[in-house]
This record gives C-alpha cells, sequence and structure tokens, in this order.
C-alpha cells in the first residue's frame, strides 16, 4: 500500500486530490492544468519523469469527462472529429518515442513567448466569437497544423489545449465553445497516446493517479458544464488570464 501511493500521506493525497480538481475546472475551460498539477506533483517529493507520466494518467481522466459532457450536449461531432483524433494520436505517439532521444530545452526557452502571443491574441482580436464561420482556408492546414501539435503534445506537452483551440478558431472557422469541446476530445486522444508508453516504461505512480483522476474528472465535469453555461463570457477572460499566468511562470523559471 505505501509503495502504491509513493509514501505520501493521507493530508498529501488530500491536496493532490484538491489540486486536480482546480486543474481539471480551469484546464476545461482554458487549458493549462499541467502547470498546476505537475509543481504539485513535483512539491510531494515525486521524480521529475514519474510526475509527468501520473501527471499524464490523471489529466486523461480530465480531457475524457470534458470531452464527454461536450458530447452529451450536442457540441461535439464525432464522425467529422474522429478522424482528427486519430491523425493527433498517431503523432502524439510519435512525439513520446521522440522525446527520449532529442532534447526540449530549446522548447522550453520559447514555450512562454508562443503562450504570451495566444494569449495577447484571444485578448484583442474581435474575430472570436460562439459562431462557426466561413473559412477560405484549406483544410489542409489545418490537418498539418493539428499534426504538429499532436507531435508537440507527446514531446513536451504544456499549452497543448491552448493550441489546439487556436488552431480550430483560427483554421477551421469553428465557434469558441465548439473548438473547445474539439480541444478536449483531441487532448484526449494525445494523453492516451502518450500514457500507453509513459505504462510501458513503467513510470505510472497508479495510486497517487487515481486518487488526482478522480479530482480531475469531477473537476473536468464542472468546468465543461460552467463552460457550456456561460460561453464566451468565462471562456474568453479566463483563457488570457490563464495563458499570462502560464507565460509569467515559464519566464521565471527560466530568468
Amino acid at each position: 500500500m505505501q509503495e502504491l501511493f509513493f509514501n505520501l500521506d493521507f493530508f498529501m493525497l488530500l491536496f493532490l486530490f484538491g489540486i486536480a480538481f482546480i486543474a481539471g475546472f480551469v484546464d476545461s475551460i482554458a487549458g493549462g492544468g499541467g502547470m498546476i498539477t505537475i509543481p504539485a506533483l513535483l512539491l510531494s517529493g515525486i521524480s521529475p519523469l514519474e510526475a509527468l507520466a501520473t501527471n499524464k494518467f490523471q489529466s486523461t481522466f480530465g480531457s475524457f469527462s470534458a470531452t464527454y459532457h461536450f458530447y452529451t450536449k450536442g457540441y461535439l461531432n464525432l464522425k467529422q472529429s474522429l478522424p482528427f483524433a486519430l491523425l493527433v494520436f498517431v503523432f502524439s505517439a510519435v512525439g513520446t518515442i521522440s522525446v527520449q532521444f532529442i532534447q526540449a530545452e530549446s522548447l522550453s526557452k520559447i514555450l512562454p513567448f508562443l503562450i504570451l502571443l495566444f494569449g495577447v491574441y484571444f485578448l484583442l482580436s474581435p474575430k472570436i466569437s460562439e459562431e462557426q464561420r466561413a473559412t477560405t482556408i484549406h483544410q489542409g492546414f489545418l490537418i498539418l497544423a493539428l499534426a504538429c501539435i499532436g507531435f508537440y503534445d507527446g514531446f513536451f506537452g504544456p499549452g497543448t489545449g491552448s493550441f489546439l483551440m487556436l488552431a480550430l478558431i483560427l483554421l477551421g472557422g469553428f465557434g469558441l465553445t465548439q473548438s473547445l469541446a474539439q480541444a478536449k476530445f483531441y487532448n484526449f486522444s494525445t494523453n492516451v497516446a502518450s500514457l500507453i508508453f509513459f505504462a510501458l516504461g513503467g513510470k505510472i505512480l497508479f495510486g497517487v493517479g487515481l486518487v488526482m483522476a478522480l479530482g480531475q474528472f469531477i473537476g473536468a465535469n464542472l468546468g465543461s458544464r460552467t463552460a457550456i453555461r456561460y460561453g464566451i463570457r468565462i471562456i474568453k477572460p479566463l483563457i488570457v488570464l490563464v495563458s499570462f499566468a502560464m507565460a509569467t511562470k515559464l519566464l521565471y523559471e527560466q530568468f
């Protein structure tokens, strides 16, 4: 039992449950949940690789919970979205394998600036709305963008949900809530791909992960309900806030 829960006491497990709940709520609306859960796992004394693996395990439950709720409310067309989900799954698996051989330090240096630009775009762009719009951009560009983001999530990860939403809005012409629903589905697909390889490597702490998975599932369900109820009024401000917070945190860690 001690090995199952990594010798963590009840109060630390309760803390991780609460952190996962908050992360699931925020991630289902604006992305960036990993920025909350990974530091908490490291704080509990878990090694970096096991923290990444366990985080991927528990976050999979959150992305599934949000995806399921968006689907039941009619914001997700599985027939239309499934080919893209398979695409990001494959490229996420390739990214997960590649990260074992390639250093990711260069990505960590430019990531905060990319996330900052993402937040500024959402803050200032008048094009973002709840309505789907026609786009003259060839679908091939959306396919290429999703493939790159899928690879990125398996290779590195932070901000994947945000990048997925941006691609779906700019290149796919989807409305805000609809793009959020699809982003959670694709993020669930990339999570599963990475999870398989982390599980094969024996790096997941399943006891800790299941405790956090419960918090993630509940938080993500509540967050997706909130996103559907309030729409752009809560999604856009929270995306901007989370993006600026993620960029600030990453820049602080670097400098």
